[in-house]
């Protein structure tokens, strides 16, 4: 009872009522907790993983159902905007999530209920514990109340801000790997350089671009291939 009462609001807030608080309480549970409590057998990393899994498909699921002109392209790097560390820090921001973090005294004191990784791990962890509590219909409440708000229209995703962080978050949706950058060349005098830079995804597909940076050279080249990736 005393967990029910301590997670009430919380469970609000979600838009899901656990059948067993104790879940949502692991869910919960930063790992610095358990290293510091000798009695804590467990923290939320195993939930962590399983929420990740979860929450992939609910927003696959989401993005096919709610966008039924896009792309394959462009339908995997909206999921990956929608639940990526940044977006998901976001979301667990806007409910409160990180009062109920339950963490060591070392990673409370250093910042820890706002950092954003912490964020978005527990609500991955709360997806997953969602999940093991009702199945994918409790993950999905949960979903729909804290997550689905956020899907963007597909025009807010056709030009983003930060093409490396765009391609990287792609990249990392589809096959939990990096998109790779090597310099094919540096042409020109020490003050103007142009660099050529080459960046390729896991499955082969690449892009080249020249810039007066490295930095430019890169930021453009993610641009290229992200279109080509959306079948644009």
């Amino acid at each position: 009872m005393a967990i029910r009462r301590e997670y009430g609001v919380l469970e609000k807030v979600l838009g899901y009522r656990f059948k067993k608080p104790a879940r949502l309480a692991e869910a919960l549970m930063h790992r610095s907790f358990r290293y510091e409590n000798s009695g804590i057998l467990v923290d939320n990393e195993r939930l962590e993983f399983l929420g990740d899994a979860v929450l992939s498909l609910l927003s696959a699921a989401c993005v096919f159902t709610q966008h039924a002109d896009m792309s394959e392209g462009d339908m995997t790097a909206l999921r990956a905007r929608v639940i990526s560390g940044k977006a998901l820090a976001a979301c667990a921001q806007e409910v409160g999530l990180g009062k109920f973090l339950r963490m060591g005294m070392g990673e409370e004191r250093s910042g820890g209920r706002v950092r954003p990784s912490n964020l978005a791990n527990a609500l991955e962890a709360v997806i997953g514990a969602a999940y093991l509590d009702g199945g994918l219909r409790a993950a999905g409440k949960v979903f729909d109340k804290v997550i689905r708000p956020r899907l963007a229209a597909p025009d807010d995703a056709q030009e983003p801000d930060n093409p490396k962080g765009a391609l990287q978050e792609f990249a990392q949706a589809t096959w939990k790997a990096s998109p790779t950058y090597e310099i094919l060349a540096m042409a020109g005098p020490a003050h103007a350089t142009e660099f050529t830079v080459r960046v390729v995804l896991p499955d082969g597909r690449a892009a080249t671009a020249t810039g007066r940076s490295k930095q430019g050279a890169e930021s453009i080249a993610a641009a290229l291939l992200l279109r080509e990736v959306r079948g644009a």
